[in-house]
């Protein structure tokens, strides 16, 4: 079974490795050591921490009232108005997110540089909801 290090499990995860320390301090995911000390996740066990996470990550959540079950909240970095089309970039923890959309889209969502959102995936298209 393969084992990650702290930072592999981080960035897996989506947080800083200083997170991921910390709950392997307090528990929240199995740790062992290998041969020349590092901290290391088995696998299996990052795998279920992971959807644990997720799961409460979603709880914590407000009700979504969207078919389209796959969220990335992050922070829009980019947008680019054409006369009737415009690109939406979202930076969602490690994933950037391109989205093609109507400009009277961006404007109805308020969609600018620094604002919070949530590109939704469903299938090959990104839907952004305004957080």
């Amino acid at each position: 079974m393969r084992s990650y290090t702290i930072g592999q499990a981080a960035r897996l995860l989506g947080v800083s490795p200083d997170t991921a320390r910390r709950w392997a301090d307090a528990g929240k995911v199995r740790t062992h050591r290998d041969e020349s000390g590092r901290r290391l996740v088995d696998g299996r066990d990052l795998a279920a921490f992971s959807v644990t996470l997720g799961e409460s990550a979603a709880a914590d959540e407000e009700a979504s009232y969207t078919s389209a079950r796959n969220a990335f909240p992050g922070i829009v970095t980019a947008v680019k108005l054409g006369d009737v089309a415009a690109q939406v970039e979202i930076q969602a923890g490690p994933h950037r997110l391109v989205s093609l959309l109507t400009r009277e889209a961006v404007e109805e969502l308020g969609l600018e540089v620094g604002v919070e959102a949530v590109a939704r995936v469903k299938s090959t298209n990104v839907h952004i909801d305004r957080a």
